[in-house]
């Protein structure tokens, strides 16, 4: 049995500076957001917010280069649409492959691990030239349909099903009457829940913060994402970094909203899991 020995100063200490260190980035940009753009050169930086942010607003989505708002729509489509589609293909894909038998399935599983070996960088001329001939180029579907299921995601549930779920559980299950639908829907997804909110909150933010596969298919300077949008802001010669920083912000929040919601299920489910153990 481990022992854990009581924290001390020190390691207080090295939390709170660490926290400190994570925390101020993500504050300092809600304080020049706040401001002027005269703020960014201002020695020493302010560390107050400012009365701006509300005129800063307004001019970030009147600004008709960056077309803000609707990069946040597409976005929260996009990522939206995919986050959904990822966790639960890839919980059902991962209760086949740890709780099911049938032909192929190993060499399946090694064919979808394999897939995580190849860079991202790789696929994006051919998969390009596929969203060419399907007419998709400049159309979200482009952006969606290449993203609905990951290997890392499948993986990831196989892995958590072959120790969450109990096999006696679902061999119960089966003895009652259930079939498979209703297996992986009453008994095997509410187990799975801690991973899948774990893999819920990695691919939101990895779809919300895609730049290169948005950049390269979506051409249209009026139908962006919110990535491109941020990239139209700090274009050209001049920048209105307090534009900047004010869409920077806006785009950061439903991250933080995402992180708070999966976070208390992340926390509830170990917890759950706890009590019953």
């Amino acid at each position: 049995m481990t022992r854990l020995w009581p924290a001390g100063r020190l390691t207080y200490l090295a939390l709170g500076v660490t926290a400190l260190m994570s925390v101020f980035p993500i504050y300092w940009m809600f304080v020049v957001a706040s401001r002027t753009s005269d703020a960014m050169g201002q020695v020493p930086p302010p560390l107050t917010p400012g009365g701006n942010l509300g005129a800063n607003i307004a001019r970030l989505f009147a600004n008709t280069d960056a077309y803000f708002l609707t990069g946040l729509i597409n976005s929260a489509i996009v990522a939206g649409t995919v986050t959904v589609s990822v966790v639960f293909f890839s919980t059902l894909a991962g209760f086949a492959f740890a709780k099911l038998r049938f032909r192929g399935r190993n060499a399946l599983l090694l064919v979808i691990v394999a897939t995580m070996m190849v860079p991202t960088q790789l696929g994006v001329i051919p998969l390009y030239l596929l969203m060419t001939k399907l007419n998709w180029n400049d159309r979200l579907p482009a952006v969606i349909v290449p993203a609905l299921v990951t290997g890392f995601g499948v993986f990831m549930m196989r892995q958590y099903a072959g120790q969450a779920v109990s096999t006696e559980l679902i061999e119960a299950a089966r003895m009652d009457g259930c079939n498979t639908a209703r297996i992986y829907w009453n008994v095997v997804l509410p187990a799975l829940r801690p991973a899948a909110a774990v893999l819920g909150l990695l691919t939101f933010m990895t779809t919300w913060n895609d730049f290169l596969w948005p950049y390269a298919v979506l051409n249209d300077p009026e139908n962006p994402t919110v990535q491109l949008s941020l990239r139209a802001l700090s274009d050209g010669y001049y920048q209105d970094m307090s534009q900047v920083f004010t869409g920077t912000a806006i785009a950061t929040l439903p991250l933080l909203l995402v992180f708070v919601v999966f976070g208390r299920q992340i926390i509830g489910g170990i917890m759950e899991g706890a009590v019953k153990a």
